[in-house]
């Protein structure tokens, strides 16, 4: 059995630079540390911090806190003045490309712009964006949610949004507004990962798709690999697979969301290993 492990797969350079942060202040510090909701969406990561001295709170209130982190996905203006007033250290490992597509946002609602997100509502970083946009927000991922909207459109996309769905969004958008100025805010990370990933679930049997259930670019990989590939499965660590799932096999292709340990990469790479040599 033929095993390709993509080459873009595990960390982007925005995790990474969060999780370099967070260790380093961990390792320095003789108190406790705390993360405003998950530093990135991967479980084992997250426990791995807390075993470092790394909590998540996702209440700004904690009579514990002295030194917080802000989450990869970044928050809402609303944030930064609250932990202000309660006097905390705020270490911010927003990720860049996060940063600033905040920027953007503002920029477009301090120019009278009505600011469009296309991205998921209840995703965090989606959430953030939302304080920088002003109260006609609107939030899509798909053209039937779109309202009337105003002479005078500003978009901005998620992150880790597939370039399809920001596109056909934008396309759909230009037929009823006069003005639209468009800011394309997917990250590099995320377009080169997204293109490698369809390229391999298309010459492949079946695609394991590693990382956290609740990584929104980690079930985009799943999804997409899904339009093209017959068998593919989506998990967090090697202990989930399944030998069954290897019959009649003979290429796998694996990947990583943007939050995958390479470890944990690894791990599932040599579980296959030792499936495909007692097949």
């Amino acid at each position: 059995m033929e095993i390709t492990v993509a080459k873009m797969a595990g960390f982007c350079f925005g995790v990474k630079r969060a999780l370099d942060i967070t260790f380093d202040l961990a390792k320095n510090s003789q108190e406790r540390i705390y993360t405003y909701g998950p530093l990135i969406h991967n479980p084992q990561v997250v426990e791995n911090l807390k075993n470092e001295g790394v909590d998540t709170v996702d209440s700004l209130d904690s009579p514990d806190i002295n030194t917080i982190i802000i989450r990869t996905h970044g928050v809402s203006p609303k944030v930064y003045v609250e932990t202000s007033k309660m006097g905390y250290n705020v270490i911010d490992a927003t990720c860049p490309f996060v940063k600033k597509a905040q920027k953007f946002t503002q920029e477009l609602k301090e120019k009278g712009y009505q600011v469009i997100i296309i991205g998921d509502r209840h995703h965090p970083e989606v959430q953030g964006l939302i304080g920088f946009a002003g109260s006609d927000v609107v939030v899509v991922d798909d053209t039937d949610q779109l309202p009337p909207l105003k002479n005078k459109v500003g978009i901005i996309v998620q992150t880790t949004q597939a370039f399809e769905t920001f596109e056909r969004i934008v396309s759909h958008i230009l037929r009823y507004t006069r003005e639209v100025k468009i800011y394309n805010t997917i990250c590099d990370s995320t377009s080169q990962r997204v293109g490698e990933t369809k390229e391999l679930a298309q010459k492949v049997d079946l695609m394991i798709i590693v990382g956290g259930k609740n990584s929104a670019n980690t079930n985009q990989l799943a999804k997409l690999s899904k339009d093209v590939c017959a068998k593919v499965y989506h998990i967090e660590t090697s202990d989930e697979l399944d030998e069954t799932w290897f019959h009649n096999v003979t290429n796998v292709g694996i990947t990583g969301g943007a939050s995958t340990p390479q470890w944990i990469i690894d791990a599932v790479e040599y579980k296959i290993k030792e499936i495909s040599v007692r097949r």
